[in-house]
């Protein structure tokens, strides 16, 4: 399955590190969290072009977020809004499985119901694939966002610094 995180290379990073840790830390977290969002937001926009359902719903939904918790700064991309629940359907597919009405009784095409045999679908992947082939961009997103704005919010000179995908 394309490339994993453990094949991306990255030239740059170690530099970027070293400047970044002239940074009081709640700078810093604040650098790494606007640079994560920049690439998960890479890996995101994929994820968008990949959705196999023509509603707009799952695809406006899907959101990124961050979080710096004891020195550890993440991103995520996550699905969020009204079609959320169906992320991990059309992701890894389901089984055949029985849907039973709690209530009145289902209504399937003006015909109510007790219960319908859902098939199953078969998965339709749209947030690995987009992880396996953007997962390099995403992290020189990621250097870049870091380099920029430490060269434009805090004066540290990172024009000697270039980051690329070895």
């Amino acid at each position: 399955m394309g490339n994993h995180m453990s094949n991306v290379r990255v030239k740059g990073l170690s530099e970027l590190n070293d400047a970044l840790q002239k940074l009081p830390a709640k700078m810093e977290a604040n650098v790494l969290r606007s640079a994560m969002r920049a690439g998960a937001n890479v890996i995101k926009d994929e994820a968008r072009a990949n959705v196999s359902v023509a509603s707009g719903k799952l695809r406006a939904g899907l959101k990124v977020s961050t979080s710096s918790r004891r020195g550890k700064v993440t991103a995520k991309v996550k699905a969020t809004g009204e079609h959320a629940h169906v992320a991990p359907w059309l992701e890894f597919g389901t089984a055949a499985h029985r849907i039973v009405s709690k209530g009145k009784g289902l209504n399937i095409g003006g015909v109510v119901v007790r219960s319908v045999d859902h098939p199953g679908i078969s998965p339709r992947p749209f947030l690995r694939p987009a992880l396996d082939s953007k997962a390099q961009q995403a992290v020189v997103a990621v250097g870049n966002a870091i380099k920029k704005r430490l060269a434009t919010k805090h004066g540290i000179d990172t024009a000697d610094i270039e980051v690329e995908a070895e």
